[in-house]
């Protein structure tokens, strides 16, 4: 079914949004949130609660492109699920070393937050993404939005692990330089 067909769904408050969803992104949706909690359970309610905030969202929103508005939805839902299981002193996945490895960009402060506009910064991001070849930006996506391993990296570009490592480094370093270039405050 496309996706507009499946949107139109939840619009029509019709119960097979749901199953249909699953049909078509259950998987997609099932890997962001098990990159992210790194426990098949934990990422399988966290998918179920995708779909509720889409059955929950849809109306009033209509999303343009249904993967990215899901994706954006488990994304959040699996980050939030992970804060409370850390807060409880559990959790796993690869969200410690993807955050680990992003710090150097940003200090431990509320420096960037409190003195940058938030839109500016997203901006800027997006600027330099823009400028990467097109395999260099979905390595950078992959690793710092969906929270892909660098083994499942690796294997996706056909490259070991220690070149992903050293490239996903001087993506960090190049887009450090590029913000503090534009002044932020880092």
């Amino acid at each position: 079914m496309d996706d507009g067909k499946i949107v139109q769904l939840y619009w029509d408050r019709d119960e097979q949004a749901v199953p249909a969803t699953a049909d078509k992104y259950g998987n997609y949706c099932a890997s962001i949130a098990r990159n992210i909690l790194g426990s098949q359970e934990d990422a399988e309610e966290c998918v179920n609660d995708t779909y509720l905030c889409a059955w929950n969202s849809m109306p009033p929103h209509r999303p343009k492109i249904l993967s990215v508005f899901l994706g954006k939805l488990t994304r959040n839902v699996s980050l939030n699920r992970y804060k409370y299981d850390t807060a409880e002193k559990r959790g796993g996945g690869e969200v410690p070393v993807v955050l680990d490895e992003i710090a150097e960009l940003v200090s431990g402060t509320d420096s960037v937050e409190r003195e940058v506009d938030r839109g500016e910064l997203v901006s800027a991001i997006d600027t330099f993404l823009k400028r990467l070849p097109a395999d260099r930006r979905s390595m950078f996506v992959c690793r710092y939005w969906y929270f892909d391993s660098v083994s499942s990296i690796a294997s996706r570009f056909g490259m070991t692990e220690n070149h992903v490592s050293v490239t996903l480094n001087r993506l960090r370093f190049k887009l450090r330089h590029d913000l503090l270039e534009r002044g932020f405050d880092l």
